[in-house]
């Protein structure tokens, strides 16, 4: 039985079946459900809801809070088959890809279980006999947490293990894509012994949601994943009640391959973090800047990797790439090869849609090289399963090409070579870079990016000073 509610301060609430919206299988094109809209009584209610709970969630111990932060753990590992399930038959991404997000979802909130204890003061010596100075740690006050449809068990984890941890209490407004595996984690929250309030769950429009929720000065802190375009909006929209903000936005990741790299190895991590969710990932490695040395070549091993790749409905058995989410993403997709192929690149594998689609919304892995400077795809994040090679003369011109453009959220480097790990890292304008390796994101680690890729990060010993308000205390004697 598919069922995804909104859930107001600790309890499920529908909706009439007038105001719906439907959800798709995106493997199948079939619908699986659908989920209720939420209306201004709702985000009303929910606002009401943040607030009383925030004040009986705030004054909770740091280790009571550790507790019902590790329950919540407990409880995702405990369900992580069908909450898997049902992010595969949402999202489309392979089922071994969700028993993943899950696992790491959970690793969050145990490491901000331990966090929460650690949220320490400090006391500083006064000027003059008598004097003390503190400086004390307090909760922002209600979140609004804002998260993308491509990663929505993880996305949301995040910025619930950190609100929750810091005494934060969250309003959570998820993409439509994939309500029923997020109303899943919302439930696993609610049975960790959250209050009333603590978390509450809507779905629904932006113009019915988010900004009623933007304009209430009830919000104090907001938590957004998603597109640079949609960001700025809310950068804009949070000025007039000066809300604190964490933006985590585009990326259009490099990936750079100097002549002296392991080319098997940066092939094999190349295809695999450029497949990951069918390349709708925003760490994902979508500008590759090889040098002309083994560009030839490295284009070769990507394509044999790629040849051995088996697309198809994620809950299948063997399965390493499903769908794209929507119809709208395999178009996009559709237009960016086209374009590419239009302006003389080469396609080296790939480039559209599989014989046995199968109504569901499939794009084929995809290589382009001899790319022209103008394809669009250099320019405009795919978030699709499409490797994009430009050939490079030096390593000078991968740092600068790689710098080029205004996202600056992740960056990959491939190379043996010690003295060029020290210059390229400190040259690449990103706020994570994988040095012969993809793993960018982890919760001991801060996350998050610069220039247009936002500001704030996430993750890390120092997540938790997101949500946190520093008080300073001079005291005297009388």
């Amino acid at each position: 039985m598919y069922v995804a509610n909104l859930f107001i301060n600790g309890q499920p609430v529908e909706r009439t079946q007038s105001d719906r919206f439907e959800v798709v299988n995106p493997a199948t094109g079939a619908a699986l459900g659908d989920a209720p809209n939420a209306g201004l009584s709702e985000v009303q209610a929910a606002l009401a809801a943040a607030q009383a709970g925030f004040d009986v969630w705030r004054r909770k111990s740091p280790w009571e809070r550790s507790t019902v932060l590790r329950r919540i753990a407990v409880l995702l590992r405990e369900r992580m088959t069908p909450i898997a399930r049902l992010l595969t038959l949402e999202v489309g991404k392979p089922l071994t890809e969700s028993v993943a997000e899950v696992s790491a979802a959970a690793e969050y909130f145990d490491w901000y279980a331990d966090e929460a204890r650690r949220v320490f003061g400090s006391v500083i010596g006064g000027r003059v006999v008598g004097a003390r100075m503190e400086v004390s740690h307090e909760p922002v006050g209600v979140v609004l947490a804002l998260t993308a449809w491509n990663f929505p068990i993880i996305l949301a984890s995040r910025k619930l293990s950190m609100a929750l941890a810091a005494g934060c209490s969250v309003i959570l407004r998820p993409a439509e894509e994939a309500p029923a595996c997020i109303a899943a984690l919302v439930q696993c929250c609610d049975d960790a012994g959250l209050p009333p309030g603590t978390i509450n769950l809507l779905f629904g429009s932006p113009e019915a949601v988010v900004e009623p929720l933007m304009a209430s000065s009830i919000v104090r802190k907001v938590s957004f994943t998603g597109s640079t375009r949609v960001g700025q909006l809310l950068i804009g929209q949070s000025a007039a009640t000066v809300k604190r903000l964490t933006m985590e936005l585009g990326g259009h990741a490099p990936f750079i391959v100097l002549d002296d790299a392991n080319l098997d190895q940066a092939a094999g991590f190349a295809v695999a973090a450029k497949l990951r969710n069918a390349g709708q990932v925003c760490t994902a490695p979508s500008r590759f800047f090889v040098h002309e040395a083994v560009a030839k070549p490295f284009i070769e091993k990507m394509v044999a990797v790629m040849r051995a790749i088996k697309v198809g409905d994620g809950l299948h058995e063997g399965v390493q790439m499903g769908p794209l989410a929507t119809t709208r993403q395999r178009d996009r997709t559709e237009r960016l090869v086209e374009d590419a192929r239009s302006k003389g690149a080469t396609v080296s594998w790939g480039g559209g849609r599989p014989d046995q689609a199968n109504g569901g919304f499939f794009f084929d892995p995809t290589v382009l090289s001899d790319l022209p400077s103008n394809a669009a795809i250099l320019t405009e994040e795919p978030f699709a399963p499409i490797a994009a090679i430009v050939s490079v003369a030096s390593t000078e011109e991968a740092i600068e090409r790689a710098n080029a453009l205004e996202f600056g959220l992740a960056a990959y480097l491939f190379t043996r070579s010690i003295d060029s790990i020290d210059l390229v890292t400190a040259e690449l304008q990103a706020g994570a870079i994988g040095v012969n390796t993809t793993a960018v994101a982890v919760p001991e680690a801060p996350f998050g990016g610069v220039k247009q890729s936002g500001y704030g990060r996430e993750g890390g010993e120092g997540g938790l000073g997101e949500y946190l308000n520093p008080k300073f205390v001079h005291r005297m004697r009388a």
